[in-house]
């Protein structure tokens, strides 16, 4: 890391521009050395930092060390890191291709980290016009075709599990009927810090109609709850929650002032759409494919119970066939948390 930092300021200390790729476990990368990657962002480091991602729910044989559910957490926290977690080829080559712009056409002050995936899989060609939905971390990946009047589910993914997401799509549409949008999500980071810019624009010009953000903007014709899989723990996913539970349905009434000449908005015909994420929760295990697996809410299973959950709750289907649902995917509600215990009200402390 520390031969990184050098060669990624090297632009300022020697005058070469050098743009330096440290390829590491994502693990290793941010869990042990996050604080070097600190330092380096306050040096005005440049460059990538590529984590060769090893999954919760995949046989890791050495245990925790390579178990990564959050480095992209701990990237997020840097102002100055700009992360992504692609699935795709063309993904990271749009990506690739824009920091080179960035950190060498344009001088930017900043550093990648891209999560790389260690799993063999068709990689599809790019679809006209997805280059700035992938800089800006969200892009419609297939739409369905499913009647209109069917109901209807937004599915989110990223990285390794984008594929599994694509999966419940299929399943979703083919066993229960129910619509499925996919999108791909390559940064859920970028895609907050965007929306609190929009926010802050809003906030700044209270005189000014509200700035939406990226993901409002995408979404607002969308129908149907949003459901997001990443192979992260939920915070992760759960970073754009104030932009997909917007108020979304018919355009509000004009604003209108009470008594004492305070404006408020009313949001007739609007509902908050229902926002569900998955994700891996808990510890890693090292145990054979077939074990881990089921200990995460990240597999295909539970993506097609969190659409038929979502439009359960919208009440396209009842209470009962989401149990039916459940029970034909095999999913046992039983089964206990990968989350440690939570004290609920009235249990002893």
């Amino acid at each position: 890391m520390s031969s990184f930092i050098a060669a990624g300021t090297a632009y300022a200390n020697h005058g070469i521009n050098l743009i330096p790729f440290y390829c590491f476990y994502s693990m290793f990368g941010f869990q042990r050395t996050g604080d070097f990657a600190w330092a380096g962002a306050d040096m005005r480091m440049r460059g990538f930092l590529m984590g060769r991602y090893l999954w919760p729910h995949h046989p890791g044989g050495e245990g925790l060390q390579h178990q990564d559910g959050h480095s992209h957490l701990l990237a997020a926290n840097i102002p100055t890191c700009v992360a992504y977690d692609p699935t795709f080829a063309y993904e990271m080559a749009v990506i690739v291709q824009d920091g080179l712009r960035r950190m060498v056409t344009q001088q930017e002050d900043v550093f990648y980290y891209i999560t790389m995936m260690n799993e063999n899989y068709a990689h599809p060609a790019m679809p006209a016009g997805v280059a700035p939905g992938i800089l800006k971390g969200l892009y419609l990946l297939r739409e369905s075709r499913v009647a209109a009047d069917r109901p209807r589910v937004q599915l989110l993914g990223s990285g390794a599990i984008l594929r599994e997401v694509i999966a419940a799509a299929d399943l979703l549409e083919g066993d229960f009927a129910v619509g499925a949008d996919v999108w791909s999500v390559p940064s859920f980071t970028e895609l907050r810090r965007e929306g609190l810019a929009a926010e802050r624009w809003s906030l700044l010009h209270p005189e000014q109609p509200r700035r939406l953000s990226f993901v409002e903007t995408c979404l607002a014709n969308r129908q149907g709850p949003v459901v997001a899989a990443t192979d992260y723990v939920r915070l992760f996913a759960d970073q754009i929650r104030p932009f997909v539970s917007s108020r979304v349905g018919s355009p509000p009434a004009p604003p209108a002032a009470d008594h004492r000449g305070r404006v408020w908005e009313p949001s007739q015909g609007s509902h908050v759409r229902r926002y569900v994420v998955l994700g891996t929760d808990g510890f890693g295990r090292s145990d054979p494919a077939q074990f881990p697996a089921p200990l995460f809410r990240g597999r295909p299973a539970f993506h097609r119970a969190g659409g038929t959950q979502g439009t359960g709750r919208r009440r396209y289907h009842s209470a009962v066939e989401v149990s039916a649902a459940l029970r034909k995917l095999e999913i046992d509600p039983e089964k206990a948390d990968s989350n440690p215990r939570v004290i609920r009200q009235g249990e002893a402390t």
